[in-house]
């Protein structure tokens, strides 16, 4: 089986949207996060769903847990207020999650192979030789494992 085999529609975001919109694209497809592309569709940083909470909680809370016991209801309902004023640029800027492209004809050893490498529970799948092309779709950790685990 390869790459193209496995791969499936999965959403995406572009540089420019805000943080609220990525945020939402999240919750509505339940993913743990976005691949980001430029103006021609090709993948070019994953959005992990980490970084947007990392945006969304102020740093003093992040650096001390506890005082969000102390905060109000109403500073927790209105926390996802920092997001519209930050761009996806903004939020993968920070983070520190690699995306992996694949070719089509990648093998699911070899898919696993550079998934493996580079920590990442996510591949996008590119026609090869292109740093332009659009994304073919994309291949999470769950649809590789399910394809190498034996059934039950």
């Amino acid at each position: 089986m390869q790459a193209r085999d496995l791969a499936s529609p999965y959403p995406t975001v572009r540089v420019d949207a805000d943080g609220l919109t990525a945020a939402r694209l999240l919750t509505e497809h339940n993913r743990p996060g976005l691949i980001v592309v430029d103006d021609n569709e090709h993948p070019i940083a994953v959005l992990p769903g980490s970084q947007v909470l990392r945006m969304m909680i102020p740093s003093y809370v992040q650096d001390d847990p506890a005082l969000a016991r102390v905060l109000d209801e109403d500073f927790a309902d209105n926390v996802y207020n920092e997001l519209k004023s930050h761009t996806v640029r903004d939020l993968i800027n920070t983070s520190r999650a690699k995306l992996v492209v694949v070719a089509p004809d990648d093998t699911v050893l070899e898919i696993a192979a550079i998934m493996a490498a580079n920590r990442c529970p996510l591949a996008a799948v590119v026609e090869e030789d292109s740093k332009t092309a659009p994304m073919i779709g994309a291949i999470s950790i769950s649809d590789l494992l399910g394809r190498v685990l034996p059934r039950e």
